[in-house]
């Protein structure tokens, strides 16, 4: 177990608006933090905001804001924008730091804030620690910038237009998406203006659905996590490809012509094979994390690559692709992390990677994806009162231990603990999907009786 912080979890500090962690107060003394921590000197520091469509986003963009300018920093906001679209912005304006306003594939009520360094990365765990104690020292009210020298607020104009320009750029300059028929779920999210533009200027003849955010819609029943209506739309408009985003567009899952789902991990599959055999694979390695299919590793080990695997959570499969050179990577969930193009995951650019395969090779998404045989794959999500550490549980890791000693070598067995949530998650893989859910609703009930 990872030492707990109070404020911030896997993916920055996330919870339900209006409810601590995510109030205007606390809130507003994070940008103090955050601003303290990145002070320049003389030269104030700039820090990009950037936000997805929710309500509560207004509210704690100017909360965020208040507290680095009263520090001495300056702001620049994007509005919305996807979080690789932050990024890219954050990049080309050589600002200091940038800052996500999103809960990502969570519903709208709430609402999440993340933090990156200047060089596109997520802040390490130790300048997250640092941070956090800013934000309950009784000294931070007195680091406030004199009135000569308080930060300003800055919006920047056509951030979207700029990110459209940089997507493009990222797809082969001799090829184009013409007589392609794509359907597009925004999810009511960050890239409802960005991605349909970027592949109908390529192009394509895109049908965009869920693209009319309200505040309250993003994620609602459309993109990356619900995606029976991109199948039902791909199906009636007889279309080539289902391109679906989260909430911040990081994410991508896709839908092939006959209306099936493929996930980040067939996704992985199918570039990484092709990344393998062109050369442009970094060390013929795939960083992925312990919840991929042992289908995608027999998929890689097949082509003759390599698959390492890291904690949950996209910052430690970048974490562990920077130390060790490697270029591309991600999450069963759809996260993929182009490292020769993004610092972070983009659905949009790693949409445009696979319909550089489906061009080349002139084939249907539906064939593409049997580069990969999925190895049967459960996952149970139990809620949980405390989250104690596993190794304590001596009957659950009793009954963990023996369902793996069943399974031998056709599965493994994988629990933890959200780092968002307040849920267990107990995965398992082998040959059988009637017994292995079977065996992980008896884990995730045991777990119960002792997480109450």
């Amino acid at each position: 177990m990872s030492e707990a912080r109070k404020y911030f979890g896997t993916d920055g500090i996330r919870g339900v608006s209006n409810v601590e962690p995510m109030t205007t107060e606390t809130i507003t003394r994070l940008g103090m933090a955050v601003a303290t921590k990145l002070r320049q000197g003389d030269r104030h520091a700039r820090i990009v905001i950037g936000k997805d469509t929710r309500l509560s986003g207004y509210m704690f963009e100017s909360a965020m804001a208040a507290g680095i300018v009263a520090m001495g920093a300056d702001v620049w906001l994007t509005g919305p924008l996807p979080t690789p679209g932050i990024a890219f912005i954050t990049s080309s304006m050589r600002a200091d730091a940038w800052v996500v306003i999103s809960a990502s594939h969570n519903p709208y009520a709430d609402n999440g804030i993340k933090l990156f360094a200047r060089d596109g990365y997520k802040l390490d765990d130790s300048v997250e620690r640092e941070i956090e104690a800013l934000i309950d020292s009784a000294d931070l009210n007195s680091m406030r910038a004199p009135a000569v020298d308080i930060g300003k607020a800055t919006r920047i104009d056509d951030v979207s237009g700029r990110y459209v320009v940089f997507c493009k750029s990222t797809f082969a300059p001799e090829l184009t998406l013409e007589g392609l028929k794509i359907v597009v779920d925004c999810a009511n999210g960050a890239a409802y203006k960005t991605a349909p533009l970027v592949f109908a200027e390529l192009g394509a003849d895109v049908i965009a659905i869920h693209h009319e955010p309200n505040g309250k819609n993003i994620n609602e029943n459309a993109g990356a996590l619900y995606t029976d209506s991109l199948a039902k739309k791909v199906l009636e408009e007889k279309a080539d490809l289902g391109i679906a985003l989260d909430g911040d567009a990081d994410r991508l899952v896709l839908c092939d012509e006959k209306g099936e789902i493929i996930d980040g991990d067939a996704v992985m599959a199918l570039c990484a094979t092709r990344m393998i055999a062109s050369g442009k694979l970094a060390k013929n390695t795939v960083v992925a994390t312990v919840m991929s299919n042992l289908g995608l590793e027999h998929a890689i080990v097949g082509a003759g690559g390599t698959l390492l695997r890291t904690n949950v959570g996209d910052r430690y499969v970048v974490a562990e692709m920077r130390k060790n050179g490697y270029n591309f990577g991600g999450e069963q969930s759809g996260h993929l992390v182009f490292l020769d193009h993004m610092t972070t995951g983009d659905g949009t650019v790693a949409a445009l990677q696979v319909l550089e395969v489906m061009i080349r090779e002139g084939r249907k998404m539906s064939e593409l994806a049997k580069c990969m045989t999925r190895t049967p794959q459960v996952l149970v999500n139990v809620k949980v009162g405390q989250k104690k550490p596993l190794e304590e549980l001596k009957e659950v890791m009793k009954l963990i231990k023996s369902v793996e000693a069943e399974l031998g070598n056709e599965g493994r067995v994988l629990v933890r603990y959200s780092g968002t949530e307040p849920k267990a998650r107990v995965m398992i893989e082998g040959p059988d999907i009637a017994k292995i859910r079977a065996r992980a609703e008896q884990i995730g009930a045991e777990l119960v009786k002792y997480c109450a």
